[in-house]
């Protein structure tokens, strides 16, 4: 492995997140608030890690796979504990372990956090608290590919550990050119939503912070009452439409803009994704017009906007779902373990590992019907490879185990079932808030370290993409 070489790319990541802190340092100064010293002192303390390991001598440049692994994982850890920095310097999360699991739920976008008023929060700090969800996003380590020449031809080896679905295809032939293309999409939607949110009656600041939050696919808000706290359609509606969009495969968008509008179409993850995500909106409306809201316009706009922030993994709220019925909650509790498409900034197992998932059971109750029968598994008319496929499979296993032991673990701190499930399923699918103990009123504040740690362990392992670690 080239350790050098890992911990120089460590560097450069320090450097990023540090270039990140310059913002909100900006607010804090504009706003004249308490957090001004320890955003420097962060911000110079991550400078300063940052360019001593850039000064590290390599005379290998070779970035094999286990190499793109291991920067990626070491990667969100570095920026995890230099980001937890202003949180903990400034006393506004006094602990730095639940500083780690604040940060590391912001750049994973999990969006779930342990402060239980955020009202009081400084506006610097709430401003790094939600642009940590932009930044993860669409990953820290694509900001790397691109603008990094250092890493050549390896930059597709860390592209491919951070790309978050099982198959990383390069929009075009140079890698360092999909990551720009990604996130010239990525800036162009965020600077859409941050108008939009204007004309919606938000400030500039809570525009750009909700903004963050959403194409992030984070949930972090400047309020205790996340989105619901506004009262608003318009609103509702329209972080709606950008949670969807920030959940579908970015580069559609390109492909769009390339004038490939029948691709688009006609692209059958694109098109399981509103498929489900339709169905849970219908059925959930027709479910509390009946048992709750007593009107149709109420029950679908709190429908849409609860189903598409679960699915999405985002984790706004506009109302307290655990107060719907247990066939609302059952709706929303199995769209957090389907999450958005592949090539977005949604989290969970994904709509493409769902779609294969479910070609490859047709193709096995085919063979039993049909024993002689040589079946391939296509998507886009394309046959998938036989490793590709129990790569997946692999990956669905492991991942119903982790939840399964990570439930169990939980429920030793004394809560019930389902928050220790949901809590479990809501960090490991990036989602944040889930149900019970951890519902949309609730805060993680009240685990103990251990539970923190491990949930933090597992907010990062439902981001690494765990299932390429089985390169290993």
């Amino acid at each position: 492995m080239n350790s050098k070489m890992i911990f120089k790319v460590q560097g450069y990541i320090l450097l990023i997140i540090a270039m990140g802190m310059i913002a909100p340092l900006l607010i804090s100064i504009f706003s004249n608030e308490t957090d001004i010293l320890p955003f420097f002192i962060s911000l110079a303390t991550t400078v300063l890690s940052g360019y001593l390991l850039t000064r590290i001598k390599i005379t290998n440049k070779q970035i094999r796979t286990k190499d793109g692994l291991a920067i990626v994982t070491l990667g969100w850890i570095f920026a995890s504990l230099f980001g937890a920095l202003p949180f903990y310097i400034s006393g506004s999360i006094p602990s730095f372990v639940d500083a780690f699991f604040e940060t590391v739920s912001g750049f994973t976008t999990t969006g779930a956090t342990i402060i239980t008023d955020i009202e009081v929060l400084p506006k610097g700090i709430l401003f790094w608290r939600s642009f940590t969800h932009w930044i993860g996003g669409m990953g820290i380590l694509v900001v790397a590919v691109a603008v990094l020449p250092m890493l050549g031809s390896g930059g597709f080896h860390v592209f491919k550990a951070e790309s978050p679905g099982p198959i990383a295809d390069k929009i075009v032939p140079r890698i360092k050119d999909t990551a720009k293309i990604l996130y010239t999409s990525y800036i162009i939607i965020t600077l859409a939503e941050f108008i939009l949110l204007l004309f919606g009656g938000m400030t500039p600041f809570e525009s750009i912070v909700h903004t963050f939050g959403t194409l992030g696919t984070g949930g972090f808000s400047t309020r205790n009452g996340s989105i619901g706290a506004f009262n608003s359609s318009y609103i509702y509606i329209i972080i709606s439409i950008f949670m969807i969009l920030s959940g579908a495969n970015f580069s559609l968008y390109y492909d769009l803009y390339k004038g490939k509008w029948r691709e688009v179409i006609k692209n059958s993850e694109l098109r399981l994704y509103l498929g489900i995500l339709a169905f849970s909106v219908i059925a959930i409306t027709i479910d509390m017009n009946f048992h709750l809201y007593h009107d149709w316009f109420d029950s679908f706009r709190h429908s849409l906007f609860q189903s598409s922030s679960i699915m999405t993994t985002t984790g706004y709220t506009t109302f307290d779902y655990d107060q719907w019925t247990t066939f609302s909650k059952g709706i929303l509790f199995m769209l957090m373990f389907v999450g958005g498409s592949a090539g977005s900034t949604g989290g969970s197992i994904k709509v493409i590992r769902i779609l294969i998932l479910a070609k490859l059971i047709k193709r096995e109750l085919t063979k039993i019907l049909h024993p002689r029968a040589i079946v391939s598994v296509k998507l886009g008319g394309k046959s998938i490879a036989e490793n590709t496929l129990l790569n997946i499979s692999s990956f669905f296993m492991l991942y119903i185990l982790i939840f399964v032991f990570g439930s169990l673990l939980i429920s030793l701190e004394g809560i019930g079932f389902m928050g220790s499930m949901s809590a479990v399923a809501a960090t490991l699918g990036n989602i944040g808030p889930g149900f019970d103990f951890v519902g949309p009123t609730h805060t993680y504040a009240d685990f103990s370290i251990l539970s923190k740690l491990l949930l933090s362990f597992l907010m990062l392992l439902g981001d690494w993409n765990f299932s390429q670690y089985s390169l290993f």
